[in-house]
């Protein structure tokens, strides 16, 4: 009988027969600075536990450079507790509403019905019971750019620039106001009328509930005595104002003229 006793306090420590938890979405995607909203359903298990919280956490892929040993992690970047401590009764079902706030700095993953290949998001459950942490599976978010953001990528796919990839890199950039540890880069190939002039052109957008910054860098293609080198541009758009803008012939007019102080676009 004792032995029975040790055992099964044994497996209860490994979490055997403790509670489940699982998180219903009302709806997967969303855009920065709006929220998700679902349900957290914590069912009890073979014995009586105390809950000491359950919290959320957005996590996405991040690349880190790190001298020469370049890597990806995946990253926690937003975190709420959706319910303080509670004591959860064998078989007991706790069901939770919750509504998850997303940053403005969130990276997108989705442009016009497409997956950004590269992107990687999703909202864990978090249940901390005895200061053991349980974190769940992630659970899939799509991101859609903000109206501002919309009008700036069309305005690049109008002028002929082709979408390649995104990634997320930790770091700061410098006279960005960033409050996220990393940002996002939106790579696109280059429009015909650019192409011998260009490699890529990276897209980075900072976000705020007033504006955003962009920030565009140009990989330029290097000649026979030139070797290649990047230009940037960075601007800012307010939200209630970006479609008083023409931003495709914006954002040639820039092109043109960044490529052409360097004599590679005439």
């Amino acid at each position: 009988m004792e032995n029975d006793v040790v055992f099964k306090r044994l497996m209860q420590a490994m979490g055997v027969g403790g509670p489940s938890v699982e998180t219903v979405l009302a709806n997967p995607t969303c855009r920065p600075g709006g929220q998700l909203e679902g349900r957290i359903q914590v069912a009890g298990g073979d014995h009586q536990v105390d809950i000491d919280h359950v919290a959320l956490g957005l996590v996405t892929r991040v690349e880190v450079e790190s001298g020469d040993n370049d890597y990806d992690t995946m990253q926690e970047f937003h975190r709420q507790q959706v319910t303080g401590a509670f004591r959860l009764e064998p078989g007991q079902r706790h069901d939770i509403p919750f509504r998850f706030d997303v940053p403005w700095e969130t990276p997108v993953t989705e442009l016009y019905g497409q997956h950004l290949h590269g992107m990687t998001m999703g909202l864990r459950t978090e249940l901390q019971v005895a200061r053991a942490v349980d974190k769940g599976d992630l659970d899939a978010v799509s991101v859609h750019p903000l109206p501002a953001q919309e009008r700036l990528l069309d305005a690049l796919l109008r002028l002929g620039f082709r979408f390649a990839r995104a990634d997320v890199e930790r770091g700061h950039i410098y006279g960005v106001r960033q409050t996220l540890p990393f940002y996002q880069e939106i790579e696109f190939s280059p429009a015909p009328q650019y192409a011998r002039s260009i490699n890529q052109l990276e897209v980075t957008f900072i976000a705020d509930p007033q504006q955003m910054q962009v920030v565009l860098e140009v990989d330029k293609r290097g000649g026979v005595f030139t070797e290649g080198r990047d230009a940037f541009g960075r601007f800012t758009v307010d939200h209630a104002t970006a479609d008083r803008t023409d931003w495709t012939a914006e954002l040639d007019g820039w092109l043109r003229q960044s490529l052409s102080r360097r004599g590679l676009f005439s």
